[in-house]
Order: C-alpha cells, then sequence, then structure tokens
C-alpha cells in the first residue's frame, strides 16, 4: 500500500497520477474528497481529512509500505517550525508506530551551506527531514531549489507588463526545477521498494539560469519582450503581509529568498544524472506550461 498526501496540490497529483498507472494499492488522504476526480476516487482508497491530525494519519498509515510526504502551504501560521515541525510530528509519530517501511518528501537545497540554519521555510523543511529521519523508516528527502511553475503566479504581470520579479539578483544562476520532473522521481522511488538508508536526492533540473537568462528566454518563446526586475526584499515581506500572510511565514519567505540570493542552492554539484532525472529546461517548460498560461491570463 503507497499513502499519498496532497494528492489534489500540484506536485501531489502528478504523484498520484503515475503512481497509479502502476497496479500497486493506493490510499490518498485529503481534506476535501470531492477535488479528486471521479476516475481517481474510484481507484484509491480515501481517508478524508488534515494529515496533520494524529487519528487521520494513524487510520492512513496502518498497512502501508511506503509515504509520500508534502506538506501543504499554511500561510497563516504563528512560526515557520510550527507549519513545518508541528504538523509533521503527528505523521513521525505515526510512521513509526504503524511501521510504514519508506518515505519519500519534497524537501530544499541547503545543507551544509552557511545560510542553511538562517533560511525561513528551507531551515524549517530541513529540520522537518531530521524528524521524518527519526523514525527509522527508509528515507528519501527531494531537495529541491526554485520551482519553474513558481512563475505563474506571475502570468499575468508577465502578459500586461512584460516583466516578471524577485529578490535574487538579475545575474545570479542558480538551479530550478520543474514539478513534473519531482513527482517523476517521487513515484519512481514509492514504485520500487529496493531501496534501503536514508539520503537526499537532489533534484536540480538540467541547467542554471540566472532571472535575466530566464527573462531572454521568455521573451524568444513568448515572442514579447520580458525583463526580469529585482525587488528588495523588504518589497517582498510588504506584499506577502498584504496577501495575508502571518508576520512570521512572511518574514520565513523573505529570509528564504535571501538565503537563495547569498547561495543556499549552490552547494550540490550537478552530475549527469540530474539531467535524466529531471530533465525539463526552461525553455520546455516555458513552451508548454508557461506560454498557455500566459496567454489565457
Amino acid at each position: 500500500m503507497i499513502v499519498i498526501t496532497a494528492p489534489t496540490g500540484n506536485i501531489g497529483h502528478q504523484v498520484l497520477g503515475l503512481v497509479l498507472a502502476s497496479d500497486q494499492p493506493v490510499r490518498v488522504i485529503a481534506r476535501d474528497p470531492a477535488k479528486l476526480s471521479p476516475g481517481v476516487r474510484d481507484r484509491v482508497e480515501v481517508v478524508q481529512g488534515s494529515h496533520g491530525d494524529p487519528d487521520v494519519v494513524a487510520r492512513a498509515f496502518k498497512g502501508a509500505d511506503a509515504l509520500f510526504w508534502l506538506l501543504p502551504p499554511d500561510p497563516r501560521a504563528e512560526s515557520v517550525d510550527a507549519a513545518y515541525i508541528g504538523f509533521t510530528r503527528p505523521a513521525a509519530g505515526a510512521v513509526r508506530s504503524q511501521g510504514v517501511s519508506r518515505v519519500v518528501d519534497v524537501s530544499a537545497l541547503g545543507r551544509g551551506t552557511a545560510y542553511a540554519g538562517r533560511a525561513g521555510h528551507v531551515t524549517a523543511s530541513l529540520a522537518m527531514d531530521d524528524m521524518i529521519a527519526t523514525t527509522g523508516a527508509a528515507f528519501r528527502a527531494l531537495t529541491a531549489p526554485s520551482f519553474m511553475d513558481n512563475l505563474l503566479r506571475q502570468a499575468q504581470v508577465i502578459r500586461d507588463q512584460g516583466m516578471f520579479f524577485d529578490v535574487i539578483s538579475p545575474d545570479h544562476k542558480a538551479p530550478s526545477v520543474a514539478t513534473r520532473d519531482i513527482a517523476a522521481v517521487a513515484a519512481r522511488l514509492l514504485l520500487d521498494d529496493r531501496w534501503t538508508g536514508q539520503d537526499e536526492v537532489p533534484v536540480l533540473g538540467p541547467e542554471d539560469l540566472s532571472g535575466n537568462d530566464m527573462a531572454a528566454v521568455m521573451s524568444e518563446v513568448l515572442q514579447i519582450p520580458v525583463r526580469y526586475q529585482q525587488v528588495p526584499p523588504q518589497a517582498l515581506g510588504d506584499r506577502l503581509a498584504a496577501a495575508g500572510l502571518s508576520p512570521a511565514m512572511a518574514q520565513g519567505l523573505v529570509d528564504m529568498m535571501v538565503a537563495k540570493d547569498n547561495g543556499l542552492d549552490d552547494g550540490v554539484a550537478r552530475t549527469a544524472q540530474n539531467a535524466v532525472d529531471t530533465p525539463t529546461t526552461f525553455r520546455e517548460w516555458c513552451e508548454d506550461t508557461l506560454k498557455p498560461a500566459v496567454q489565457s491570463a
């Protein structure tokens, strides 16, 4: 039995689709099962509720061989530790008590770098991984840089203003990854019962690009001029607060982006295997994902 959390989210629904292509039994935890398509609901066992609820995870993990753990966003959490560690603690206990053999989660790059201890959401994510590791289950943390898909939030601005914004310096080259590639790596691990031990699996994508590099690719693919604009960290914090994030969660995101600009994602050297595991280039992603989103924004 494979248990998948956040099955209607961006990454979770892609993992679910890939796992369902096998003949393995699947159980999902969903707050709102109605968000699952009828075809999916007919093929999975559904445990309704939050995967931060001790009773829900105890029921969902019973008899499970593998777990895909994906933290849901909690923009109003009182602290990043509450959002990551507090939410995950019941699941870690249930992994231990129910004897789940293998766990795969989505985490972040940065362990071992100078900024790992003051990187907001990333710092909390690495602590979440440490908590899961204490269960004794075989564990793979998929450590990711920024998602290409995050740019979809700016699709309308890209269309209307020919710009996109971030805190990162315009010429800072860094990795980025398509969520579909993360999902593919996660599904492969969930379906493979041969691996043991605990380790990180960097999901780096095939290339490092700067904001200016991305703008050039977008301009060519979208056939409109697109420019990257760096914004001050405080401006990001103000925008997040205006969007309803709690002060702690907004500051955690600001701290994360400042750490990224200072090299948080640069601590892992890309290998040939990274291009095999996460092959989607930024240009490919722009052509098949960003372009339709901008045209329909």
